[in-house]
């Protein structure tokens, strides 16, 4: 196929075939004729013939560069020749990008036409992106050591002759006046800077690092041109290993505004010793050779000391060192001595003479070291900071407080919701089993096991209540009343109450303490906080005692009590001899169900409703425990006055009597639908005529299409979508006239206020039973 191109010299052929880089023949034209099988592999390709056919059917320029090939052949028309051009090219066969190095020329005949061209293709790929990758490597470290201030240094070390430096940081110049460059050409430059005087000290510096041994630092001085001296700080580390030596990275510092304070302190030593003895830091001076150590006086008196009555070694204050600091302490100690931290510091406690324990932060530093480095002499102060400790010990407190407030809100808010779905759940089983009764007759068989069903009930629905004064969602009756009567009332019930063997002490007040409260509520914290004490107490004999007081809260006690604001207090105490709480029962004391007691013993309840009860009394809780000790609640209230205007009273329902409810057209809206299926029926049994709904959307939708005159609309309150008094306000746009009541498990300030603005007649809580229900409803229509 190609044997009428002209083939290599003879002569020639062999170093054609087998030359290491790639070298080829083309003619005139450009097509390419002969390549060797160097370019062949560069191309990617196997055989001669096959790249031949693949590149000169293509015609595509494998230059990245645009017009790379353009000026090759412009180049090579002008000269004749074209020598080391470098390209990045596309290899054919698989896209890779490849760095050559070019070189042509033209062959031509004795008329001087051009034959054909010769050329080489070098590979170079390797050592140009290893070129590119040093580039980008010094780049970075040029950058970073940009940010280091001094000089960063890379200096290769011969075991025999003198270093050499491979890299030198722009910082030389702020020391020496002198550019890397300059460095770079001559390693010694820098030697000739040093001061005479520690010319010995750094030889004997460098010999330790030849012989192998860590470099701790070393501190000398130069002498600049004008007669400038200035302190350095010196220090590397091998980073690797060569025939003959190693190399290492280094860093030099200017430290001369540190040496020059070292030495003005130490050249004015009685009155820098003087100056912070004034202002309340005590002196120390430890010469660390001897052991020997100056205390000031200052220090002494902190720790309850006479001037003579201790001695003057430094073991005497590291005795008197709380053992569980001496490990941080001597650690800090150790990294300033070695010179991992530029200055000691160190928060520790010495025990004074009374015996108790003091904080104090000690500062030092170390002022002189010998030519190896090591430290002579250190000098510092102790700083009482026992307030700074309590106050912080102190905020952590607050903060534990707070999270524990927080976690309970949750809880609360949590059982709340809770309970306000099972309420649902319990009406729609006593509901139905009341009628289940008057369906069955009383002489039923079922009679029995429905009153059973029914009393279970009952107590599910106690138990809701209770879960509900926890999360401070009962309805409260807050009247302004005196707490002594209330406490009294409920003395007498639990002294009736009182397991044999336990004895009960009472301390009240004979004057009135006023106070806004719900009686029941308040009479509830106590015999729950009662009962609580004479199970602590485990079927022992023990003693309850019950306590009333005003006490005047500060602020510091209103932030520990739960950020009360400061005032008067009526402080119900009741302490039981029991055997006490340990710190983790403490912290879960108020949790909901959680009981210390055996299983079925209780529900875990009865210090949670205290809680709820307290929190929606504006009130707060404190506990005083430990085991093997008395444990006593207190219970603060705040005396009337300190709490603002109490809440409006809600007006109570007037009674009716119960007329026939024949022909009465009654609508009721119920998201939970046993509820809506149960008072329908209900009404219906009695006589009324009924619609309900699921949703206050669907009976808004019928109210539109249905003018029928309606005598009453009864809306549950908490409902998905709109809300009892969003329906009501809906309702008061298309019938000003109608009569609405809204029923609610949670009858609060706000929803009463709320309700009257959206023209609502009536707000009723959650009846006990559906006969509470359907004569309530009765009620509203006669009171009309």
């Amino acid at each position: 196929m190609f044997s009428s191109a002209p083939a290599p010299t003879p002569d020639f052929f062999s170093l054609f075939q087998f030359l290491p880089i790639g070298a080829y023949r083309s003619s005139a034209a450009g097509e390419m004729l002969r390549a060797n099988p160097a370019l062949v592999r560069i191309n990617g390709y196997e055989e001669e013939s096959t790249m031949l056919i693949d590149v000169n059917r293509a015609h595509s320029d494998w230059y990245v560069r645009p017009g790379q090939r353009a000026h090759f052949q412009a180049l090579l028309a002008r000269d004749g020749y074209v020598r080391g051009l470098v390209s990045e090219v596309v290899r054919h066969t698989d896209g890779e990008r490849l760095w050559i190095n070019e070189n042509a020329h033209a062959v031509r005949d004795a008329a001087g036409a051009v034959l054909y061209y010769e050329g080489t293709v070098e590979d170079i790929t390797e050592g140009v992106r290893a070129q590119e990758a040093l580039a980008r490597s010094e780049e970075r470290l040029r950058l970073l050591t940009t940010q280091i201030p001094g000089m960063v240094f890379v200096v290769q070390v011969p075991d025999e002759g003198e270093p050499a430096y491979r890299f030198v940081s722009a910082g030389v110049q702020q020391i020496y006046g002198l550019t890397p460059e300059e460095v770079l050409r001559d390693p010694n430059v820098l030697s000739r800077y040093r001061h005479p005087d520690d010319a010995a000290r750094f030889a004997e510096h460098i010999r330790r690092i030849h012989a192998g041994l860590p470099d701790i630092g070393f501190e000398y001085r130069i002498v600049l041109p004008g007669g400038i001296v200035r302190w350095l700080y010196r220090r590397s580390d091998t980073v690797a290993h060569e025939e003959g030596g190693q190399v290492r990275v280094g860093l030099l510092l200017d430290i001369t505004d540190r040496k020059q304070a070292e030495i003005a302190l130490y050249e004015s030593e009685a009155l820098w010793k003087l100056a912070l003895d004034s202002a309340g830091d005590g002196v120390w001076d430890w010469n660390i050779v001897t052991g020997e150590e100056y205390v000031s006086p200052r220090i002494k008196a902190m720790y309850g000391y006479a001037d003579d009555e201790l001695l003057r070694g430094a073991h005497e204050l590291d005795e008197r060192t709380h053992p569980e600091d001496v490990p941080h302490m001597l650690a800090d100690r150790a990294a300033h001595f070695d010179g991992r931290m530029p200055v000691y510091r160190n928060e520790h406690r010495i025990r004074c003479k009374d015996g108790s324990w003091k904080w104090v932060l000690s500062r030092g530093m170390v002022i002189a070291r010998d030519d190896q480095g090591r430290p002579l002499r250190m000098v510092g102060t102790h700083t009482d900071i026992s307030e700074l400790k309590a106050a912080e010990a102190h905020q952590r407190a607050l903060e534990t407080q707070l999270r524990e407030s927080q976690k309970m809100e949750a809880i609360g808010t949590l059982a709340g919701g809770v309970a306000h779905d099972f309420n649902n759940l319990l009406a729609a089983i006593l509901g139905n089993l009341s009628l289940a009764r008057e369906d069955v007759g009383p002489d039923h068989l079922a009679q029995e096991s429905l009153t059973e069903i029914s009393r279970a009930a009952i107590r599910a629905r106690q138990l809701v209540q209770q879960i509900l004064a926890f999360s401070r969602r009962q309805t409260q009756a807050m009247q302004m009343q005196p707490l002594t009567p209330l406490l009294q009332e409920a003395l007498g019930l639990l002294r009736s109450l009182l397991p044999a063997g336990v004895r009960m002490d009472t301390r009240l007040p004979e004057a009135s303490l006023m106070v806004l409260a719900d009686a029941t509520q308040v009479q509830q914290v106590l015999i729950n906080l009662c009962t609580n004490a004479w199970q602590a107490l485990e079927g022992r004999p023990g003693d309850i005692f019950v306590a009333l007081e005003v006490r005047q809260v500060d602020a510091a006690q209103a932030l520990l009590l739960g950020d009360l604001p400061p005032g008067a207090y009526a402080c119900l105490s009741v302490t039981d001899n029991g055997p006490g709480m340990s710190a983790e029962t403490r912290r879960r004391l108020f949790e909901p169900f959680f009981t210390t007691k055996p299983p079925g013993a209780g529900t875990g309840l009865g210090l949670a409703v205290v809680h709820g009860i307290v929190k929606a009394h504006r009130g707060a809780i404190a506990v005083h425990s430990r085991p093997g000790a008395d444990t006593r609640f207190d219970i603060y209230l705040p005396l009337a006055g300190e709490t603002g205007t109490p809440p409006p009273e809600r007006l109570p329902v007037p009674e009716a009597p119960v007329s026939d409810a024949c022909g009465r057209h009654v609508v009721y809206i119920d998201d939970y639908e046993a509820m809506v299926f149960l008072v329908g029926r209900l009404l219906r049994k009695q006589g009324f005529r009924v619609s309900t709904f699921e949703s206050g959307e669907a009976a808004l939708d019928w109210l539109r299409t249905h003018e029928d005159p309606l005598d009453l609309v009864v809306t549950d309150q908490n409902m998905p979508g709109l809300s009892g008094v969003e329906v009501a306000r809906a309702i008061r746009r298309l019938r000003p006239d109608q009569r609405i009541a809204i029923v609610s498990g949670h009858v609060s300030d706000e929803l009463l206020v709320e309700a009257a603005a959206a023209g609502v007649n009536d707000v009723l809580g959650k009846q006990d039973s559906m006969e509470a229900l359907g004569a309530a409803i009765r009620q509203l229509l006669e009171s009309r």
